[in-house]
């Protein structure tokens, strides 16, 4: 069926695709909502310290 080598490509690219699975589930499900979010964060603040600004102006 399979020869060695053979066998070990496929745990080789089967090694790959399952790292590269959990490696998008990762980025999904943590680091693009921490993204997203501190980005809306970031901007929130932005906009209430222009019209902090505006206002004492």
């Amino acid at each position: 069926m399979f020869e060695f080598d053979q066998y070990l490509g496929f745990l080789a690219f089967l090694t790959i695709l399952t790292i590269g699975f959990w490696l998008m589930i990762f980025l999904i499900t943590f680091v693009i909502p921490y993204w997203i979010g501190g980005s809306v964060i970031e901007r929130l603040n932005e906009i209430k310290e222009e019209k902090k600004a505006n206002h004492s102006a």
